[in-house]
C-alpha cells in the first residue's frame, strides 16, 4: 500500500500483520482479543486452556511485545494493544478468586 505524504510524494506503508485471538472465559463467555502482531501465537495455542493468572500474565507480555514491534517499526506502540491489554486485565478481575477460572483460547483470525 501507499499514501501520500504532506509534500504529496508517495510513501510505501508498512503492514504489520494482525490477527484476533477468539477466548472464551470460565463461565463461556467469548470474545475476541485484538493483537497487532502474529507473535501472541508464541504464547497461545488454539484449543488450549490457561489458568486465569497465567493468561493475563502471557497477555501482558505478547501484547507488550507486539506493540513494541509497531513502535519499531513505526516510531510509536500501538495503542489498540494496549486498550486490549487494559480490556483483558478488566474482564480478569470479575473471574479473580473463583475456583476453577479458566480462559481457553478457540482460534486466531489472522486479519
Amino acid at each position: 500500500s501507499f499514501v501520500c505524504d504532506l509534500e504529496h510524494n508517495f510513501i510505501k506503508l508498512s503492514i504489520m500483520p494482525e490477527t484476533n485471538m477468539q477466548i472464551e472465559w470460565s463461565d463461556g463467555t467469548q470474545q475476541d482479543c485484538y493483537s497487532p502482531s502474529l507473535s501472541i501465537k508464541k504464547y497461545f495455542m488454539a484449543n488450549e486452556e490457561y489458568e486465569l493468572e497465567e493468561f493475563v500474565d502471557k497477555a501482558c507480555i505478547a501484547l507488550n511485545q507486539a506493540s513494541d514491534r509497531v513502535k519499531a517499526t513505526f516510531g510509536y506502540p500501538c495503542s489498540k494493544a494496549m486498550l486490549q491489554l487494559e480490556q483483558i486485565e478488566h474482564k480478569a478481575q470479575e473471574y479473580k478468586g473463583l475456583p476453577e477460572s479458566k480462559v481457553k483460547i478457540l482460534g486466531f483470525t489472522d486479519l
